[in-house]
């Protein structure tokens, strides 16, 4: 029954021929939606603070923890071990023998150890259960770790505990036999085990690949890895037929996973790990904060779990651990605390608890925050809420303080009408209309939930609605490093290399109020505050939710060097044609173009060329909303 199952899932889940048209409408929402990721996943994981130094004493007193503080009852759920749970793969039949001495409940009755009764107890106090694995033969801490004191031990094919080779069997008993709710899975064993490498050519471990290269997507085998996780997801389904399962992909934004992590697993890296250094906060912060597109309901980007507690992130270091917390609400990323627990102040742990901030995380609507002010020093990011009212975090990235004007406009509201603002660190409130200015101080985050009345009446302009919009297929042909992102020597290579090179997050693709390349949106001259911009030949969904009318007004934008070129901009509604442009060229004014959709329960946007190079086509939907009447 099971093999059928997957056999049923492959061919509904089976990668599209090359030949067929990624344009072509497809009536349905693409994007990852299994398991039960509604809301971005909050919890506790092992790794930050215990690393491969784990037991079961120290994970059930900071699950513990959780609960008493009341942690739990405010959404944080997820228990996860990371790396350094499992002592070998056995040779007879391939299972996987747990760390006994570390984990002493795995021993009851027969020789082989089981975590059913750790995830039992879990489960007992309210809460889930998550484990670790890695998509190659072997895990990071094998590539990395100085010390084999936490490393699975044994023959070479005994050390290899990792998914490749074992997926069915795996995820089988995590999910099935042992209970486990969530599971991270690495990339270190596709990327860390080639024939160069020393540990290989030590004899220690066989080769694999490389598959990936964290540095070049030229050098990475985007399908072979895209087919990994396909099985695994295939696999997950089968074993859990209640739906009640979490797929963290952990690739670091390596092998273009920014543009197709969101269409297959509930959370995706989008950056290498963070460190307690408020540099490393940056680049993790900085590979996130333009892909508000890519993130919704049932798939969300993670720059990586919670340092607070730590380093720059410390009882020592408030304001640094209040931006650290507020900025990953404002960026719908999951809220995994990274910390001991059982020591830490409670000045850190009434962070963890901000229910107002929790709230902005776990809003419904699914948002991520999107850029109104991007400056090197400053950013404005704005949220919207279910509600209809706004979240706006005034973020200082560096050393010196700023008189800041906040802007009606920045939150798309009416600029002649009161707003309201509460600040969700002091609840102190203020009124203004039109702007007000805002002092925010070295390294600080000031955090709002803002009333006001909106600028569109009767609607949402798409851009303030990221959640509802999926770049189902964004126009980049050739992945480019994003040139954007902060770098630092605060990672896992120090200066020991060749520095912090851009990495692969996200340039290019699709964009809220900004062209695919961080301009601003603009036609023949005419600038739009608000709108999409993305390349040329590219394909967006976007949920319905009772809105009567599409508008937008399309052309290709000022930006793009391709002049010879005209793209054709059409509206599908549940697949069927609504509405289409004259081909437009760049430097023609734009054409408004407007959609009845009473009743259409998915609009496909596709803006489409023949013969251009896609990279030298960007393209605006300006003022693109969804209208009530």
């Amino acid at each position: 029954m099971k093999a059928l199952l997957i056999a049923c899932a492959a061919a509904a889940l089976a990668t599209p021929a090359l030949s067929a048209d990624l344009l072509a409408p497809t009536g349905r929402w693409s994007a990852y939606s299994a398991g039960p990721a509604a809301t971005p996943p909050m919890g506790w994981s092992s790794w930050n603070a215990f690393g491969t130094n784990i037991d079961e004493t120290n994970i059930l007193g900071s699950a513990q923890r959780i609960v008493d503080s009341g942690l739990a009852a405010k959404g944080y759920r997820y228990i996860n071990i990371d790396d350094g749970w499992a002592a070998k793969r056995r040779a007879s039949d391939g299972h996987l023998i747990i760390r006994a001495d570390r984990f002493p409940s795995s021993r009851v009755g027969g020789n082989t150890p089981t975590f059913k009764p750790f995830t039992d107890r879990l489960h007992a106090m309210g809460l889930k259960a998550g484990i670790y694995s890695d998509l190659g033969r072997n895990t990071c801490s094998e590539a990395y770790s100085t010390t084999q004191d936490d490393l699975p031990k044994g023959s070479i094919a005994e050390r290899e505990v990792g998914l490749y080779g074992h997926i069915d069997q795996d995820i089988a008993l995590y999910f099935r036999d042992w209970g486990f709710d969530f599971i991270k899975v690495d990339g270190c064993g596709l990327r860390d085990y080639g024939p160069a490498s020393e540990r290989v050519r030590s004899g220690r471990f066989r080769a694999l690949g490389p598959i990936l290269d964290s540095g070049s997507v030229s050098r990475t085998d985007i399908p072979a890895i895209q087919d990994l996780f396909r099985h695994i997801n295939l696999t997950l389904k089968a074993d859990n037929p209640d739906g009640d399962y979490l797929l963290s992909l952990c690739i670091w934004g390596a092998a273009n996973v920014r543009a197709w992590g969101k269409d297959y697993g509930a959370i995706s890296r989008t950056s290498d790990d963070i460190a307690p250094a408020w540099g490393r906060l940056l680049v993790n912060y900085d590979s996130v904060v333009t892909r508000s597109l890519y993130a919704h309901p049932g798939s969300w980007n993670d720059p990586d779990m919670l340092y607070i507690g730590a380093g720059d992130f410390n009882a020592e270091h408030l304001t640094e651990a209040r931006s650290h917390f507020a900025l990953w609400a404002m960026l719908d990323a999951p809220l995994m605390i990274g910390a001991d627990l059982r020591k830490i102040p409670p000045s850190l742990m009434d962070i963890f608890g901000n229910a107002d901030i929790i709230a902005l995380d776990q809003d419904p609507a699914g948002n991520q925050a999107t850029l109104a002010y991007d400056s090197s020093d400053v950013h404005i990011l704005v949220k919207t809420l279910a509600s209809g009212d706004k979240a706006v975090a005034i973020f200082n990235r560096g050393s010196g303080a700023y008189d800041v004007d906040l802007h009606a406009f920045h939150l798309k509201f009416a600029d002649n009408a009161p707003i309201e603002l509460t600040d969700l660190w002091s609840k102190r409130e203020t009124n203004f209309i039109d702007h007000v200015r805002l002092h925010v101080r070295p390294r600080e985050t000031l955090l709002f939930r803002a009333h006001g009345t909106r600028a569109l009446k009767g609607g949402y302009y798409l851009s303030e609605i990221p959640g509802r919009v999926n770049p189902a297929v964004d126009g980049v042909t050739y992945p480019t490093p994003d040139p954007t992102i902060f770098r630092t020597a605060a990672g896992w290579a120090g200066t020991n290399g060749a520095g912090d090179r851009p990495t692969y997050a996200g340039w290019g693709g699709a964009r809220a109020d900004s062209t695919p390349y961080g301009q601003v949106l603009q036609i023949s001259g005419k600038p739009f505050r608000a709108g999409i911009g993305i390349l040329a030949n590219s394909r967006m969904e976007v949920r319905n939710d009772g809105a009567r009318q599409f508008k937008a007004d399309v052309g290709v934008d000022d930006s793009a060097t391709d002049k010879s070129h005209s793209v054709v901009f059409s509206i599908y509604g549940d697949g069927k044609l609504i509405g289409r442009s004259r081909p437009l060229k760049q430097g023609m004014p734009a054409e408004a173009l407007a959609a009845p959709i009473d009743g259409v329960r998915l609009i496909e946007l596709v803006a489409r060329s023949t013969g251009a190079q896609n990279e030298r086509l960007p393209v605006t939907w300006g003022d693109a909303a969804l209208l009530d009447q």
